[in-house]
């Protein structure tokens, strides 16, 4: 396919949980950045991919383009939403909304990164399951335009949902998104692609950065981007590799939203002998999501309170207030009152309950929509369940039957996560960073704030607002 002169083509990879320790078992991505340019990234507070993502896209900082984190306490609703999909929810202007002032023609493609949904991009792929109306949950993806699900299905077969998350997570989720990467880069050649690779989040959390899987995982992913790398080269596109943030050893789950019911200010209500948070009557509760948890305080006059009930909470390193928001770039108001931070080797639980027996059904599930925080035990069968595997294959089995199932097999004991991210990095080694194809396009250290420029510089847009290097840091 010919293009007409315009826009320089690129092809951006987030490549979840890279670090130069990774890059060392990945020589594709090490030649590009050999031959290129690389550079360390300063990311934002939560460094969770929700968040970081809109940096990447807008310029902007958590406080300014509103995402606080992968989800937060919508006081309108009265509900903790995690992992939602619409694009509207992001504030601020897009990269690409930048590059059309300039060319109105111009095209991009968005194969997987978060809040796809409703965004105008031209070209969109992103994991949407199929939910039957008697309750079942199949794999599927929603695209734009429409006709291009048929075209991906026939090529690559269905979307691998359960490859992307839960137990079974591994390779076949982002080796799909990069053979559709492929397909739509070679069937509509748009200017701005855009693919989001998370495969690096898997063994990285269940086993820990140190673990010679996390090593086995950078090599596999490396091997699965080669043809990727290779068609950019062919069809001339500069390609930015990218992360969001590093994964840091976790030891040490925080139960924070146990130590607030402990000190009388979350709420529960109960149903079939099950407890469920109840927002609305809590006097203050966490959205916990990795190493950072919001917490949403419903009265001033509870403020002291909830600060007395965690303060001194092992694992909890920091509580950022009205003025650390600020510092932090977090002062929007979808942020919690306090911004709790754990220790390096510490993450916060969504737990609320005090008795594994009154836990809610679907505490034992993956279920990323219904619980109200980040659960990285959904990467686990129970160990302490001699039978998981029998159940999970009956579950299994009666799925393939098209009858109803549940797949009860997700642990209530956290102990078994050894990575974790969402605080700013130490040092370097346990940062995400930036490689480009391009020699010469990154001179020094970037602030995710400015990636949003760097990719209009490199299609030879130009606009957009430059901003100064540390504009990002906190």
């Amino acid at each position: 396919m010919t293009r007409p002169e315009g826009p320089a083509p690129l092809l951006v990879l987030d490549v979840v949980g890279l670090t130069p320790k990774l890059l060392a078992h990945m020589p594709h991505l090490a030649a590009l950045a050999a031959r290129g340019s690389s550079a360390p990234l300063d990311t934002v507070l939560p460094a969770v991919t929700c968040s970081v993502q809109a940096t990447f896209l807008t310029g902007r900082t958590p406080a300014e383009h509103g995402i606080v984190g992968n989800g937060w306490y919508f006081r309108d609703l009265g509900e903790v939403l995690l992992w939602r999909q619409s694009h509207h929810l992001i504030e601020g202007e897009r990269v690409w909304d930048a590059a059309r002032r300039a060319h109105p023609g111009y095209t991009v493609a968005n194969i997987c990164w978060w809040y796809a949904m409703g965004a105008d991009t031209d070209y969109t792929v992103t994991p949407r399951p199929v939910y039957y109306a008697d309750g079942r949950k199949e794999p599927d993806c929603y695209t734009r335009p429409p006709a291009l699900h048929d075209e991906l299905t026939e090529r690559l077969g269905t979307f691998p949902l359960f490859s992307y998350w839960g137990p079974g997570a591994g390779l076949a989720s982002s080796r799909w998104i990069i053979d559709a990467t492929r397909y739509v880069m070679a069937s509509r050649d748009p200017h701005l692609t855009l693919a989001y690779l998370p495969h690096l989040d898997y063994d990285l959390q269940r086993h820990g950065p140190d673990d010679p899987r996390a090593a086995r995982a950078a090599a596999d992913l490396d091997t699965a981007l080669a043809p990727l790398l290779r068609q950019a080269r062919t069809q001339g596109r500069t390609v930015v590799a990218l992360s969001e943030y590093g994964i840091t050893p976790a030891r040490r789950p925080v139960d924070i939203n146990r130590a607030l019911r402990r000190a009388g200010l979350l709420q529960v209500h109960t149903q079939h002998g099950m407890e469920y948070l109840d927002p609305a009557a809590s006097r203050a509760f966490a959205v916990a999501d990795h190493q950072i948890a919001h917490v949403y305080v419903r009265r001033p006059e509870d403020l002291d309170a909830a600060r007395a009930a965690l303060e001194d909470l092992p694992g909890l390193a920091r509580l950022l207030d009205d003025a650390g928001r600020r510092a932090h770039h977090l002062d929007h108001p979808r942020s919690g009152e306090l911004v709790a931070v754990a220790e390096p080797d510490a993450w916060f639980t969504y737990y609320y309950w005090l008795d594994d027996a009154r836990a809610p059904d679907f505490a034992r599930l993956v279920d990323i929509h219904r619980k109200p925080g980040y659960d990285p035990a959904e990467l686990f069968l129970d160990p302490a369940d001699p039978y998981v595997r029998v159940r999970a294959a009956t579950a299994l089995a009666r799925k393939k039957a098209g009858l109803r199932y549940r797949m009860a097999v997700v642990p209530l004991d956290p102990s078994p996560v050894r990575g974790t991210h969402g605080r700013l990095p130490a040092g370097d080694d346990d940062a995400p960073l930036v490689l480009c194809s391009a020699p010469g396009a990154l001179p020094g250290r970037m602030a995710a704030t400015q990636v949003k420029q760097l990719l209009l510089d490199l299609a030879g847009v130009s606009g957009g607002t430059r901003r100064p290097a540390g504009a990002a840091r906190a």
